[in-house]
């Protein structure tokens, strides 16, 4: 006999490395791990991205780079979508695939550069992400909700901050 009222989950709010595993989306969503960062996830998630950048420019033309960041944007927007799903909650802290490929956006446009241009694109983006000035704020509170536009709206923001980020970059470097 199936229960009228069947219980309902509570809100994941500090996901697991069992978490992690248990779906593909949760493992994209959550930046193959550094989404469980007990201090700034965000942080933790870009500082992988960057990381993960200067590792795949060993091996990738900056075409296949692009076209990667193509593909990570819809894949995770699905990713997002099913994670924010399953933890419960609209735009999880935890779930930092949308620090990953913004930051692999601002990467690939900015570089080539040296390290201080690469860790000063990193201080922006991340200013941009953490303070929400602006545009940011608008774009964070624009496609809220579960499903296809709640996942959307936690890759948009990231977007929207890598965009100011870049915009600061084309600014200071002319």
């Amino acid at each position: 006999m199936v229960p009228l009222n069947p219980p309902v989950r509570p809100a994941v709010t500090r996901p697991s490395a069992r978490f992690l595993f248990a779906h593909p989306a949760h493992t994209i969503a959550l930046g193959f791990g550094s989404g469980l960062s007990p201090v700034a996830p965000g942080t933790a998630g870009t500082l992988w991205a960057w990381l993960a950048y200067v590792v795949m420019q060993q091996y990738l033309s900056t075409a296949q780079i692009g076209g990667l960041i193509a593909v990570a944007l819809v894949v995770g927007w699905w990713a997002c979508t099913v994670a924010a799903r399953h933890m419960r909650v609209l735009d999880p802290g935890n779930i930092v695939w949308d620090e990953v490929v913004a930051f692999w956006l601002v990467l690939w446009l900015v570089m080539p550069t040296d390290f201080w241009g690469q860790l000063a694109a990193f201080a922006l983006f991340r200013f941009f992400d953490a303070v929400k000035p602006g545009p940011v704020a608008w774009a964070d509170g624009l496609f809220k909700g579960f499903g296809a536009k709640g996942g959307f709206g936690i890759l948009f923001d990231d977007l929207v901050a890598a965009l100011c980020t870049l915009l600061v970059i084309a600014i200071w470097r002319y």
